[in-house]
């Protein structure tokens, strides 16, 4: 076997990128994200027009909720956090997680096949989302429907919301950005002003709404954007809101995600968090005060600090490599937080390498170096570690891995640290591809 190691060691760059990366698709939560009925609920407290209805978690419940509709007709709506859900297949095989139905009995029967079974859609990949609630609103017939959303534009000529619209809802928006960018309608707002009557009123003609509707289209604008600001949105969403056959406009759907960093002004909002929708990774990086980002490639980075992780991610990239996720320990970090990082990394089988880069300010590098050995040890980790510590401390570190005798390797120029990162990633994907069982941490 050491011959074989020494021979993929010695072995080009280039010939080493014949392999193919393993890779995992992970959702990535950066922000709350709620269920549609919350979402509703929010925007109908705010005097903005939804359809009718309730939430149901037992197909008995959706059939009580149907009955007590004006309508005899009712939309069936897995609440699933995933975009694509019409056209997306349950686990019991109903095809569709928006189904009209036409009694309250046919509600029970679908809900049935709704609730306990897993949605699969293009956003949720072969993972699937459990579907534990479905939404069961009135059926209300858009006569046209139109997509209105908020979000942050970060471009650099402007900073700050803009608020989109389209006369093309109800359908993949981003399709139509790609072959009709004209019809995608843009207004920014200055933050510091606020929206005003007059551009509000300005969108909702541009998006074609009737004369008829054009007040009250600019109206639920206006009131979207109050939201937007109070609520420290970064998303508000609404595909469609439409013009029904009542005459009025209706919000039938909506999109509320919000800013992480906000959770301890929004308390309310952030408490109806649903953590069974989440990436069972990012569940437990919160319970312990960690940030965690899942990607899709195999190393794995450990850091302090989201503008290092950010630098770390990019000088792997530069080497060739593919980071495997964003693992910020903070500034204020133990080391049983360090050992739990490392479960969280290495809970990806496709991780084949780990770099540790840690500038220890606040964070001590003794601390870090403490819980890579428990990790190390406890873990029985079979791919190598790379350590790159520098800052407060660092020296009591580097003794402490030294005389850990682990097969942890510690480099001191981050360049050369992201070069070893990825070479040896490259060596425990190949060891795998010809199942070769190579373990990194045995005893120098």
């Amino acid at each position: 076997m050491a011959s074989v190691l020494r021979k993929i060691l010695t072995t080009p760059k280039s010939a080493l990128n014949t392999f193919k990366v393993v890779s995992s698709s992970v959702n990535q939560h950066r922000k709350l994200s709620l269920h549609e009925y919350i979402s509703l609920g929010i925007l109908k407290d705010a005097g903005i027009g939804t359809p009718e209805g309730g939430v149901a978690s037992t197909p008995e419940e959706a059939f009580n909720v149907a009955k007590t509709l004006k309508t005899k007709d009712s939309v069936i709506k897995a609440q699933v956090l995933a975009g694509g859900r019409g056209k997306g297949t349950f686990e019991s095989g109903l095809q569709g997680g928006v189904k009209i139905v036409f009694s309250p009995k046919e509600a029970k029967e679908i809900a049935s096949q709704m609730i306990g079974n897993k949605l699969f859609t293009k956003q949720t990949g072969e993972m699937g989302r459990m579907c534990n609630k479905v939404l069961v609103v009135e059926r209300r017939y858009a006569r046209r429907e139109f997509y209105f959303a908020i979000t942050m534009e970060r471009g650099l000529e402007r900073f700050g919301p803009v608020l989109i619209g389209s006369s093309q809802g109800g359908m993949d928006i981003e399709a139509v950005a790609q072959k009709q960018p004209e019809a995608i309608l843009k207004e920014y707002v200055d933050i510091t002003k606020g929206t005003t009557d007059e551009q509000c009123l300005r969108l909702a003609t541009r998006m074609g709404f009737s004369k008829s509707n054009l007040n009250q289209a600019a109206d639920y604008i206006k009131k979207l954007y109050n939201l937007f600001v109070k609520m420290d949105a970064t998303l508000i969403e609404i595909n469609p809101m439409s013009e029904d056959s009542e005459g009025g406009v209706v919000c039938m759907d909506a999109k509320l995600n919000f800013d992480d960093n906000a959770s301890h002004r929004q308390a309310e909002i952030f408490a109806q968090r649903d953590w069974s929708q989440e990436d069972e990774r990012d569940v437990e990086a919160a319970q312990h005060n960690l940030n965690y980002i899942g990607l899709d490639g195999n190393i794995g980075c450990l850091v302090n600090g989201a503008g290092l992780a950010m630098a770390t991610m990019d000088i792997i990239k530069l080497h060739g490599g593919v980071p495997a996720n964003f693992l910020d320990v903070g500034g204020g970090a133990t080391s049983e937080q360090v050992e739990q990082a490392f479960k969280l990394i290495t809970s990806d089988s496709s991780v084949n390498s780990i770099l540790v880069n840690i500038f220890g300010g606040i964070m001590r590098c003794d601390i870090i170096a403490q819980g890579i050995i428990q990790a190390a040890q406890s873990l029985d980790l079979r791919i190598p570690i790379i350590v790159r510590l520098q800052g407060t401390q660092v020296e009591d570190a580097k003794a402490l891995i030294a005389q850990s005798q682990l097969r942890i390797l510690t480099c001191d120029n981050l360049n050369e640290a992201a070069k070893m990162a990825v070479k040896l990633s490259d060596i425990v994907n190949l060891a795998k591809e010809a199942s070769i069982d190579v373990k990194f941490e045995l005893p120098i």
